[in-house]
């Protein structure tokens, strides 16, 4: 299995945390610093942070009654996706480096992977 549910639970929740922390850091330390442009890339990243890191609690649930392989897919897929997508949001937003916007695609491929993996799993019958 790629990620226990322990794993997959401890990474919703240090990324649920860092969530809170660059939302409110946005929304009190930047919003006088960033353009209105890049202070909304900033909150999409937050978005697209939390939204995830709830997809990624329900996985680890599913984790706790069955191992399956597509859950821990699933698993992989949206903690990278949040890195990767966020990640290069949160960058592009602070260093007004616009050609880190062609990394945020990556990360949203794997957010539709963990999306998918997470569908076979039901489909599957693998989530308990």
């Amino acid at each position: 299995m790629l990620f226990s549910a322990r794993v997959t639970l401890m990474s919703a929740a240090l990324l649920g945390m860092t969530a809170v922390m660059l939302g409110a850091f946005g929304a009190h330390a930047l919003r006088d610093l960033l353009e209105p442009r890049l202070l909304a890339v900033w909150q999409t990243a937050v978005q697209y942070q939390f939204w995830h890191v709830a997809a990624l609690l329900a996985v680890g649930c599913f984790q706790q009654r069955t191992e399956c392989r597509w859950l821990g897919l699933a698993s992989l897929g949206f903690i990278l996706g949040i890195v990767i997508f966020s990640g290069s949001l949160y960058l592009m937003a602070l260093t007004g480096f616009r050609p880190l916007g062609m990394v945020t695609p990556v990360g949203g491929v794997l957010f539709i992977l963990a999306w998918l993996s997470l569908f076979i799993s039901f489909i599957t019958g693998r989530t308990g």
